[in-house]
């Protein structure tokens, strides 16, 4: 079983990434595109849901039953998405590149989803898992 100390590890190489190098060019400056209104959310649950909640837990602390083996173990994102690196730009290379280069198993979501759907979900965790 993975610990925290190995998501915080997993999570400190998307950190120094950002920090020394930001995004890579395809995501520098992106915004949101979608204002953060209830059906937005709702929507963004669905999604979150479906995509993410089987490895970061329906409440984004990284206990989903799929995350529970992985080393490193899923990112706590109920707290993640309150830091202030996590910026639009950061969040949507995040989940649309995946960890592979990194060495998580975080999958690549930019072929799964659309960036509209992506912004969804980041909409979902910023309303604080509601």
């Amino acid at each position: 079983r993975s610990t925290r100390k190995e998501s915080s590890a997993a999570s400190d190489v998307y950190k120094r990434q950002y920090m020394n190098e930001c995004v890579p060019a395809a995501y520098r400056g992106a915004r949101s595109t979608i204002r953060a209104t209830p059906e937005v959310i709702a929507e963004g649950q669905t999604l979150y849901t479906a995509n993410c909640a089987s490895c970061h837990g329906a409440e984004g602390l990284g206990d989903g039953e799929a995350g529970r083996s992985l080393v490193p173990s899923p990112a706590l994102l109920r707290w993640f998405v309150q830091m202030p690196m996590s910026g639009d730009e950061y969040l949507l290379w995040a989940i649309s590149e995946g960890g592979q280069r990194f060495g998580t198993e975080m999958p690549a979501f930019r072929e799964a989803l659309t960036e509209e759907e992506i912004w969804k979900i980041i909409a979902y965790m910023r309303a604080g898992f509601p």
